[in-house]
């Protein structure tokens, strides 16, 4: 048999993949901390449509997620990961757009909500197509490297994106997102076009609704948990103001710099531990991550429990992700991911306009308390499916 691949040679491959998830994520964070002000403040809109301009796109996301999964199971992760490269460029055009009719408070939310609508599907085919070739590249043994990985891409993208949309609205104006989004995409696919495509599974395709169903316990966990993170990227910035604190965005970029750290130091304790542990200490920490924002004094304190929030849900998504895709067949690995994917899209996509009606009714930091809440819950569902997982063999497992 032929050695199998150093660990270096295989994070290597995994790195040069996930840069497509680090590209598309950098076209969400660029707009993340200006949108919500911008819609609030300049277009003269409440809170709750400033949360709504943000999660539509993870609605988006929700809603293509089976068409997503169907392509990366039955074309490739590669096409998929194109498609939606070329899709994130188009929201750009609709960013300019609103740029220019910035005197038409209506028609400028309008070419927003529609530049988000086009940006949430393609993420789903960015996100989960580089998860899938990550896979199909460097084996179904290194899943929860690939998740890891394409996890650090994501929110360390959104972590530079986050300050550098600030920069350029500050020093540009809001059509340089727009340029900046549409220059990224390019390079994207100019990057993904030459780089050599994963095999297509032979097998059985799953229906997307039976995969759902295996999975749904798992996604449960991680929307409540990803509540805390909807929270901070949606309101952080809103929160701040109503304290009157500088550097709302560097929250953002604590929360994903921790996130980082922690997946970097601690990834490796998925395959030693097991998912459902590590999730439950994950899920542990950002519970106190959280509360502390929610009492927080001062915006150094914020700043801790945005950066505690942030190691805390580091690896809730790899180790409930790993425990979700070894349920099904290799052959429906790509649904697998989108089902699993599916549901932190629903919860970012409700957590904006619910937070906001928070916010509305007790005030910014109360959506924080909100989010303690859900994460707890999450916590408490995770120790269930421990105990079960401990009594009930595994029906599919993807490693060999």
């Amino acid at each position: 048999m032929p050695d199998s691949p150093r660990p270096m040679a295989v994070t290597l491959q995994v790195v040069s993949i996930v840069l497509f998830t680090f590209i598309g994520y950098l076209n969400i964070g660029i707009p993340l901390a200006v949108l919500p002000g911008y819609v609030h403040n300049d277009l003269g809109y409440s809170a709750v449509i400033a949360g709504l301009v943000i999660s539509v796109q993870y609605l988006a996301t929700l809603l293509s997620r089976p068409y997503a999964s169907r392509i990366i199971d039955n074309l490739g992760p590669k096409k998929a990961v194109i498609y939606g490269l070329a899709g994130c460029g188009l929201s750009g055009v609709f960013m300019l757009l609103s740029s220019s009719l910035q005197t038409f408070p209506l028609w400028s939310l309008i070419s927003l909500l529609v530049g988000r609508l086009v940006l949430g599907s393609a993420e789903s085919l960015v996100g989960s197509g580089s998860i899938g070739w990550g896979i199909g590249r460097v084996g179904a043994q290194h899943t929860a490297k690939v998740i890891s990985w394409n996890g650090i891409a994501s929110y360390g993208a959104l972590a530079i994106g986050a300050p550098l949309g600030v920069i350029l609205v500050k020093h540009l104006g809001l059509w340089s997102m727009g340029v900046s989004i549409i220059v990224l995409c390019t390079l994207g696919v100019a990057l993904a076009w030459p780089k050599k495509a994963a095999p297509i599974v032979a097998g059985e395709r799953l229906p997307f609704l039976h995969v759902l169903g295996r999975v749904l316990p798992h996604g449960s966990g991680l929307a409540l948990g990803s509540i805390g993170f909807g929270t901070i990227a949606t309101f952080i910035t809103l929160y701040y103001a109503s304290h009157s604190w500088d550097n709302a965005a560097l929250c953002l970029t604590l929360f994903g710099g921790c996130f980082i750290g922690a997946r970097l130091l601690f990834g490796n304790l998925i395959n030693r531990l097991g998912g459902f542990r590590v999730a439950i200490a994950c899920l542990s920490v950002e519970t106190l991550g959280l509360l502390l924002l929610w009492v927080a004094p001062s915006a150094e304190m914020a700043l801790a429990g945005a950066a505690l929030t942030g190691f805390g849900f580091s690896l809730v998504f790899p180790a409930l992700g790993v425990e979700a895709v070894n349920l099904v067949p290799a052959s429906s690995r790509g649904a697998a991911v989108g089902a699993y994917s599916l549901f932190i899209d629903l919860s970012l996509g409700i957590t904006g306009p619910l937070a906001g009606a928070v916010a509305a009714g007790f005030g910014f930091a109360s959506i924080f308390l909100f989010a303690a809440v859900a994460a707890a819950c999450g916590l408490l569902l995770s120790l269930y499916l421990y105990c079960q997982a401990a009594r009930t063999p595994r029906v599919f497992e993807v490693h060999p």
